[in-house]
């Protein structure tokens, strides 16, 4: 898994997205794969099923099908590591503003950041909360969504799911 850390995970991304979903950074686990949330405690992929966004729960290695729904992933910071508290603030504040200019890019209706700690940092919104946030990115609305990732326990899947599907109704709900 070592050798992970120097690998780049691409991104499952292309223009005019409904919801491009922004991890925090890759883990070991997904460097290693290249699949994003691939970390078999990681609740993402159950999540986007329980919450509406897929028919069906997808694998990691079934990343390619989320454009098939209008939805992708990215990460704020590229680079891999064990855990998210390795990541230096400079790291998520350079992650933010390479972030924004991929969504200025490729203009998805939503940018959902998996992780409220990870934007408020990348984006200096430190009293961000869970839900839609006031920033937008060009045409981009930004909704901060709790972290996946089995160490946040603070969150079950189905609490997870219930905020994923708020999202959802929103991306679904016609501009204007």
């Amino acid at each position: 898994m070592e050798a992970a850390r120097d690998r780049v995970v691409p991104d499952v991304v292309t223009g005019g997205l409904s919801v491009l979903f922004c991890g925090i950074n890759p883990g070991l686990m997904t460097a290693a794969t290249g699949h994003h949330f691939a970390r078999p405690g990681n609740r993402f992929w159950p999540v986007l099923q329980l919450s509406g966004f897929t028919p069906r729960r997808l694998r990691p290695d079934e990343q390619e099908e989320l454009l098939g729904y209008g939805l992708g992933i990215t990460n704020v910071v590229a680079r891999a590591t064990a855990r998210a508290d390795e990541l230096t603030r400079e790291e998520y504040r350079e992650g933010g503003r390479i972030l924004a200019a991929k969504v200025e890019r490729l203009a998805p209706r939503w940018l959902a950041v998996v992780g409220v700690t990870a934007y408020r940092t990348a984006f200096d919104e430190p009293k961000a909360v869970i839900g839609p946030q006031e920033r937008m990115i060009g045409s981009t609305r930004v909704w901060a969504l709790p972290n996946p990732s089995g160490l946040n326990a603070h969150w079950t899947a189905e609490t997870m799911a219930a905020e994923y599907a708020r999202l959802r109704a929103a991306a679904e709900t016609p501009p204007g």
